[in-house]
């Protein structure tokens, strides 16, 4: 594969006035769309109009992720300090629970959600609460949930922060993020839901990973918060640097305090240096798919490149969402 690289300064905001858009999902239309962290969901219009689906009644609700159903409408991860679960929304306002207890016990606080067909792939990073101590090596308590024809089972566990998830364009693994265990896991697919762990690469001091999408080649792009990179992972595990806005004395604060244990005392997960603000999530959309969308958790606005390489539609990119109704 050539060598890839994205030059920041060519990028441009996108969407204003968000609030955390933390995870990034794109349609064919040129919809992209947002958490909102005030209870709902944001749209951006390929023209830049922006709607709000913003319930009344779910001031509560603290989305992380968000992905499209094939009739429309969505689900989102509930990451809110002390509570979990996964939530339905219709463009027109109405909501109900998708999954808020498993094995009797209420979710801790939801990271992300991924529909594949009639499957949803759940993950929780921990089952620390609230969560902010389980960032430190060695805290392997995170997992996986597969819901499928109404029953929901842990079917990936013991995992280092499970955030993002992914499965790859020949339908043959689940990619899973560990953020603090610093390294991307995969398993691979069978009727039963998953087999054994495989350790997909290790990526060590600077790295942090959260987001992850496939191109059209099948490298693996990850997105790092703290150290705002964003990587290429080749399927044979070369890992290549396609993009840096790093403050070199920030994370090495950052890896120090990981290594100490001290991290999660701290507040650098709420510091946003340099043009991105904690780089957590890519999509690709566009007519070629190379247009890339760099979602930060600390920006009110999306970065918008563009890519030398085509990104692997999604499940939900041919998806067509109503205009949202129920807003506010």
């Amino acid at each position: 594969m050539k060598p890839i690289s994205i030059d920041l300064t060519e990028s441009r905001p996108f969407g204003h006035d968000l609030y955390r858009p933390e995870c990034v999902v794109v349609c064919r239309d040129g919809s992209v769309f947002v958490p909102d962290w005030r209870g709902g969901i944001t749209r951006v219009r390929s023209n830049g109009a922006q709607e709000r689906l913003l319930p009344s009644g779910l001031e509560w609700l603290r989305p992380n992720s968000l992905t499209i159903l094939k009739d429309g409408s969505f689900v989102v991860a509930h990451l809110a300090d002390h509570a979990g679960g996964v939530y339905r929304l219709w463009a027109d306002g109405s909501f109900e629970p998708v999954l808020t207890a498993l094995e009797g016990r209420p979710l801790p606080p939801t990271n992300f959600v991924l529909a594949d067909g009639d499957d949803l792939w759940i993950t929780v990073s921990t089952r620390v609460v609230p969560r902010f101590p389980a960032r430190r090596p060695g805290q392997l308590d995170g997992y996986v949930v597969l819901l499928r024809g109404g029953n929901a089972r842990v079917v990936a566990d013991r995992l280092g922060f499970t955030n993002e998830v992914r499965i790859d364009p020949d339908r043959r693994y689940l990619y899973v993020v560990e953020t603090f265990a610093r390294r991307i896991s995969r398993y691979p697919l069978n009727q039963n839901g998953l087999g054994r762990q495989e350790v997909f690469v290790e990526l060590g001091e600077g790295h942090y990973p959260d987001g992850i999408a496939f191109d059209a080649e099948g490298a693996l792009w990850a997105t790092s918060i703290f150290s705002n990179r964003l990587l290429r992972i080749t399927p044979d595990r070369e890992v290549v640097r396609v993009l840096e806005d790093c403050d070199a004395d920030f994370v090495a604060s950052v890896d120090r305090d990981y290594a100490s244990g001290r991290l999660a005392e701290l507040g650098h997960i709420d510091m946003a240096p340099r043009t991105l603000g904690n780089l957590s999530s890519i999509a690709f959309g566009g007519e070629d798919l190379r247009t890339l969308y760099l979602g930060c958790l600390l920006k009110g606005e999306i970065r918008v490149t563009r890519s030398p390489v085509a990104g692997h539609p999604m499940p939900h990119w041919d998806v067509t969402v109503p205009p949202f109704s129920g807003t506010t």
